[in-house]
């Protein structure tokens, strides 16, 4: 989102409420970062369906996928890739009071959403990517970068993690949390993105539970972890 500009309230209602078909299967998620063709490859084996936050359909064209469906407000969209786009696979949302994540996620309905291409990048669209994360605590998805993975814990969560897995609680929120399972076990701790946070903890048992008191905590694994959180979240 290069800024934002004066809308109509109606437009931006037209938008927000406007409605698409859900996916049935999983959901890979593309945004205008890096891109490895290695992940790409492996979160499409376990999301097969394949949405792309506007210029990003670019680069998903360049590792050989056509996206089914591309969301965004199309700033980033060049002539040639959309050329060489359906259509009807193309939605304009040309509202600028969110981020084109943010409308691809509340947009697309999937039993989960793995996104790639929105951390290690800009710190300030990973950031909005965080914050549009804990504004729809309904959405599952998964931020997938290469050496991290992000989700948002919006109520109790139980992860089969390996001993000495790295597990990392960061707060977008004012929050208590409960952890079982860690080196450093929590007790209704209090944690606040301007306080405390739990960062660099560890796994030391097979099952790890984390319990909020609300919306708001972010969960943070090695990538290696992935098909846990999956299986967490699912």
């Amino acid at each position: 989102m290069a800024g934002l500009r004066n809308v109509s309230n109606l437009d931006t209602v037209r938008h927000m409420k406007q409605e698409f078909a859900p996916f049935l299967e999983n959901v890979t998620l593309l945004g205008g970062g890096a891109l490895s063709a290695a992940t790409v490859s492996e979160i499409l084996t376990l999301a097969p369906n394949l949405v792309a936050c506007d210029g990003a359909a670019a680069q998903a064209l360049a590792l050989g996928v056509v996206p089914d469906r591309v969301i965004g407000d199309l700033d980033s969209l060049d002539a040639e890739t959309r050329a060489a786009l359906d259509p009807a696979t193309v939605v304009h949302i040309p509202e600028q009071d969110s981020t084109d994540f943010d409308k691809a996620l509340r947009t697309t309905e999937a039993p989960l959403i793995l996104g790639a291409g929105f951390m290690g990048g800009r710190l300030d669209h990973e950031l909005a990517c965080y914050n549009a994360l804990v504004r729809r605590p309904e959405k599952r998805c998964i931020l997938v970068g290469e050496i991290d993975i992000c989700f948002h814990a919006a109520g109790p969560l139980r992860l089969a993690l390996e001993p000495g897995c790295r597990v990392s609680l960061f707060p977008m929120a004012a929050v208590e949390v409960t952890a079982t399972g860690l080196e450093w076990p929590l007790d209704r701790l209090a944690l606040a993105p301007w306080g405390r946070v739990g960062t660099s903890n560890r796994a030391v048992a097979a099952d790890v539970e984390i319990v909020p008191s609300g919306p708001g905590l972010l969960v943070i694994l090695p990538r290696r972890a992935l098909r846990a959180a999956m299986a967490a979240l699912g």
